[in-house]
């Protein structure tokens, strides 16, 4: 099987060679092909270039287009501080929202037209024409509608809100960032994009209780779900932390994929989300893959294995893989899946 061949067959339930390697490695890979990401975060064209170069290098499956966490909100006004070694990020100092009844005055983005948007989109169509046809692309659209709201309103402010504003006034909120994401999401797929996902990371339990989840970021996760998978492409949604309490939630969702962080419990996530869903992860990014030996990434790789019984999986790191990864250990994440990922050893499982 090629690699698409690879990930196609694992996200349709059917019989693989081995398990998929689809690394969260934007930061990786435009280091490998000698870039920055102060040179590619305005540059589709590099930033297609630099997953080419680092997919060629090092043969894993698949590559996920990816810039910031700040793209769509500066396409909803955000200003946006640009840094040379680091994604950019929000200037939450200088909210969008001042107040929550400002959305009632904001347009949705149009991707083709709204600042970087079209950036990610012509790195996803370059590199679907590039390397489309035997490697599967994710082409995320940036954050959900929890995420992307705080963003908007400034994250310690949207806290307070949940607290002391009107659960209507909320919810129109989160509807705005909510079809913001769709728009972006389904022009993803119009670029060719065999996947498409988002982060959601602010609605986790680093930041909010379980409960909360559940009050204000699951419905709009579970809409958005549905009409970006009834447009025709698979959906992902990764949020980081230790979300085992929410594990069950997202996967309730109906999204194809859920991209699980390194804290997840791989054995708990498998059992209470459906086999249906790809679970994708979850290999620390700090230890081992930077810390550690290419035996201790060997190790993880196994340890994830069994714990999912490589059912519905595709090997990842648990987050983004930090640009001084060693590259003996990014070999090994993927020399691993080969190795201890094949179809027939895993019937034994």
């Amino acid at each position: 099987m090629n690699s698409l061949e690879r990930c196609l067959a694992v996200l349709n339930g059917q019989p693989f060679d081995t398990l998929p390697v689809v690394p969260q490695s934007f930061m990786y890979a435009i280091e490998t092909a000698g870039f920055k990401i102060g040179d590619i975060n305005k540059n589709g064209k590099k930033m297609a270039e630099a997953h080419r170069i680092s997919q060629e290098k090092y043969g894993y499956d698949g590559c996920i287009i990816d810039f910031d966490d700040a793209s769509i909100a500066e396409a909803c006004g955000a200003k946006v501080i640009f840094r040379d070694n680091d994604p950019a990020i929000v200037d939450e100092s200088v909210p969008v929202l001042k107040d929550l009844r400002d959305v009632y005055e904001l347009e949705i983005p149009d991707p083709l037209k709204s600042y970087r948007l079209c950036e990610w989109l012509e790195a996803t169509n370059r590199l679907v024409e590039a390397i489309g046809d035997h490697v599967f692309v994710m082409g995320r659209a940036d954050q959900g509608p929890f995420s992307t709201a705080c963003l908007l309103r400034g994250t310690t402010q949207f806290m307070m809100d949940l607290l002391t504003e009107d659960e209507q006034l909320i919810a129109d909120v989160l509807e705005y960032c909510r079809k913001a994401s769709v728009a972006f999401a389904k022009a993803q797929k119009d670029a060719g994009a065999h996947a498409t996902s988002i982060g959601d990371s602010l609605a986790g339990p680093n930041l909010i209780a379980p409960e909360q989840y559940r009050q204000f970021a699951l419905q709009p996760e579970v809409t958005l779900t549905k009409e970006v998978q009834d447009y025709g492409i698979p959906f992902s949604i990764h949020i980081c932390g230790r979300a085992n309490d929410i594990v069950a939630d997202m996967g309730s969702t109906g999204a194809k994929i859920l991209e699980v962080d390194w804290q997840m419990d791989m054995a708990l996530a498998r059992k209470v989300v459906p086999e249906s869903t790809v679970l994708m992860g979850n290999v620390d990014p700090s230890d081992p893959l930077v810390l550690g030996t290419p035996a201790e990434v060997t190790e993880a790789v196994k340890q994830v294995i069994a714990a999912t019984k490589g059912k519905g999986l595709f090997v990842s790191s648990g987050c983004a893989i930090g640009r001084n990864t060693p590259e003996e250990n990014f070999k090994a994440l993927i020399s691993a899946a080969r190795e201890y990922g094949k179809y027939e050893d895993l019937q034994e499982l």
